[in-house]
């Protein structure tokens, strides 16, 4: 599955297109993490438990998103974008979308 931030796909042009396509996942921050982010504040600097989270809950809404596009029979995803945003004060919303498209090679 090609997943693309682009509209177009060097080598390859859009047949069809099937519509929007996403993948969104909510994780929640766990009282240890919270505890060592919060003493992270203090010093300064990147807050790596938070990054990660961050980084992992990406992966993991990308590959949501592949799998429903495979579910609605798409060859790729182009425009790809993520979206984020909080929920209450514990918790991490992510959101990878993007329209999922039949290809055919040039």
């Amino acid at each position: 599955m090609i997943v693309t931030t682009t509209e177009n796909i060097a080598g390859y042009r859009a047949t069809q297109s099937l519509g929007q396509v996403f993948g969104v996942v909510v994780r929640s921050r766990g009282l240890a993490g919270n505890f060592v982010a919060a003493l992270r504040t203090i010093i300064g600097g990147e807050i790596k438990e938070y990054s990660a989270l961050v980084e992992d809950t990406r992966r993991h809404a990308l590959d949501r998103l592949v799998s429903n596009a495979r579910a609605m029979g798409a060859d790729a995803v182009v425009m790809m974008r993520f979206d984020s945003g909080q929920i209450g004060q514990a918790m991490n919303e992510v959101v990878a979308y993007g329209t999922a498209v039949k290809i055919e090679p040039l």
